[in-house]
């Protein structure tokens, strides 16, 4: 009998070596998708100082996400390889569709970053989907998983980021706030066109609250008791009104205030009825700055002198305007006479008004104008970037104008812009420097993860010329653009996002707490109570003494993104961000 040959068994398709027979590996994956997500999102959202140790943790569960998939996962090469492939390619393609907010800022910049949690999420959850399925399935789950991932941020639109890095994120095809405000204006304008045009009275004198951080750009309010008691006596509503975006503060006068805003393509300073809120006057440039991080709008504020307004507009636009009328005295473009690029967040300086001079500055250089015709006078040295303001002193019985730029700080003379001292210090400089009683310099330098701190120096005067010594660096008080003040031998401001009080002698902290974001502040120094604006619109009063942090009162003023400064003016408070304004009257002590 002839034996019947064995039939060979037909090859299986998993012993082809793009395919594995064994069953997918899936717990490492599943554990360190879930606690990516914990890392990256639940912990930042309880503790917002968290968010840079997120992110780093979110990227690092990544990696080892990655490291399973590849070498861990059981799945057949193909996929793994192909998998990773898509991903990269997925992005690429939706930095190319992204809303021109995000392609344009530092979400565009960290898009790729961004994705890493929603695209683990869509391989581990794919993979877990078809364990007992064929691979033509989960192929088609792994790249329909990647590409909807990917596809989210295309219907995403950003406002900016907060003072933390995060994202204000909002639906790709919601209006901004600065769209409705035009066509509720346009509504209002169409209406009462024909309407007579509004003057303000302003007394050529010496203004209440003549412009950034007040008269003397320090932040400090004198003359002024409030009563603290706001649970019996609290801030009363004047009124509210929505305002184009921008970063500006107030300038105050007698029944008046002055701030700058973006209304479409224009720049715009606009006069206010201080009791009212209704507009008396406009003045507007045919000009925008918009960048995706702070968003659009000038960012500087109007300083009140003799009876004008002058402004500086994020593009470089100075203008002396009539503070009566608004109508235009003299205007200058100090980007084109400094030959200076618009920097990344635009012009930021307020000017400064010295005698019959005027100071700005364009990124880390000084111009200065006459006040009366709009004539250069001169131009300081040029030292890098930055965002500060040029802030007025007098050292030793000597008036300067200092500021700080990415190079460190510089004083000039007003009169002629020639250099009195200087200091370097490397760093994002965006705050206003520090007088001490005693007559030293208090500088800053900071950054959205933490500066390099503050740094006093001894400034002096001698035979040879000036001397300028370091007497300390703290990095106890870290501010990034929230200025501090300095009160009965301490400084107070905020180190990063946390409220934040240091010794002058030593630079050693004396106390931390109370959450407000990246906020700004004044101080009331009559009764040693600072003022703080929250980063979230809320307005909080705090002892400012150097026993311990103490918060007397809170309550909600505005909402949304909050970083202008606040201003008191006698009993008046005057807040604002990029979407409206408001006015509160509050108690006066004794009364």
């Amino acid at each position: 009998m002839t034996p019947t040959p064995a039939t060979s068994p037909a090859p299986s398709v998993s012993a082809h070596p793009a395919f594995s027979s064994a069953p997918l590996r899936l717990w490492p994956g599943v554990i360190l998708v879930l606690l990516q997500w914990v890392l990256r999102f639940v912990v930042p959202f309880l503790f917002p100082p968290a968010l840079i140790f997120g992110v780093l943790s979110g990227l690092a569960c990544g990696l080892g996400i990655i490291v399973w998939w590849l070498f861990f996962s059981r799945a057949p090469w193909i996929e793994r390889i192909g998998a990773l492939g898509v991903m990269v390619l997925a992005v690429i393609a939706t930095l190319r569709v992204v809303h021109p907010s995000i392609a344009g800022g530092m979400m565009g910049l960290m898009l790729p970053f961004s994705a890493v949690p929603v695209l683990s999420l869509a391989l581990v959850v794919a993979a877990v989907a078809t364990r007992r399925r064929g691979p033509g399935l989960r192929r088609a789950m792994l790249i329909g998983g990647v590409v909807a991932a990917c596809g989210v941020f295309t219907l995403l639109r950003t406002d900016g980021i907060m003072g933390d890095g995060g994202s204000d994120l909002h639906w790709r095809w919601t209006k901004t706030h600065e769209e409705r405000l035009l066509a509720e204006r346009a509504d209002k304008e169409s209406a009462a066109r024909g309407a007579p045009t509004q003057t303000a009275k302003v007394a050529n004198k010496a203004a209440a609250w003549s412009g950034f951080r007040g008269p003397n750009r320090d932040g400090i309010v004198r003359g002024v008791r409030i009563n603290p008691d706001w649970a019996k006596s609290p801030p009363v509503e004047i009124w509210r009104r929505a305002v184009g975006p921008g970063w500006s503060s107030f300038a105050v006068h007698d029944d008046v205030l002055y701030t700058q805003e973006q209304l479409g393509e224009d720049e715009v300073v606009t006069c206010y009825k201080l009791a009212t809120g209704e507009p008396a006057w406009r003045h507007r440039d045919a000009v925008r700055f918009y960048e995706s991080n702070a968003g659009a709008g000038p960012r500087a504020t109007p300083t009140l002198s003799g009876g004008r307004i002058y402004t500086f507009g994020a593009t470089g636009l100075l203008n002396a305007l009539d503070a009566s009328t608004g109508a235009v005295i003299w205007s200058r473009n100090v980007a084109t006479d400094r030959h200076a690029s618009v920097p990344t967040w635009g012009f930021a300086s307020s000017p400064l008004v010295v005698d019959d001079t005027v100071v700005v500055a364009a990124g880390g250089k000084l111009v200065a104008y006459a006040a009366a015709t709009g004539k250069p006078r001169w131009f300081g040295p040029a030292h890098g970037g930055g965002y500060s303001s040029p802030h007025q002193a007098t050292i030793g019985g000597v008036p300067q104008v200092l500021l700080l730029s990415t190079a460190g700080a510089t004083s000039v003379a007003p009169a002629s812009g020639k250099v009195l001292w200087e200091h370097a210090w490397t760093g994002t400089t965006i705050v206003q420097p520090m007088m001490t009683p005693e007559g030293d310099v208090l500088i800053s330098t900071g950054g959205p993860s933490g500066g390099l701190g503050t740094r006093r120096l001894a400034v002096v005067q001698r035979a040879g010329g000036w001397s300028v010594e370091e007497r300390w660096t703290s990095r106890a008080l870290k501010p990034y653009f929230n200025d501090c003040v300095v009160h009965k031998g301490h400084a107070f401001g905020f180190d990063g996002s946390v409220l934040a009080c240091i010794d002058l002698k030593d630079g050693e902290r004396k106390w931390k707490g109370g959450r407000y974001g990246n906020g700004q502040l004044v101080l009331l120094a009559d009764q040693d109570l600072l003022l703080v604006l929250s980063e979230h619109g809320e307005v909080a009063l705090v002892a400012a003494t150097a026993g311990e942090f103490k918060e007397l009162a809170r309550f909600p003023a505005i909402k949304g993104k909050t970083w202008n400064h606040p201003v008191l003016a006698g009993d008046v408070l005057l807040v604002r961000n990029s979407e409206e304004m408001a006015a509160f009257r509050v108690s006066l002590a004794g009364l």
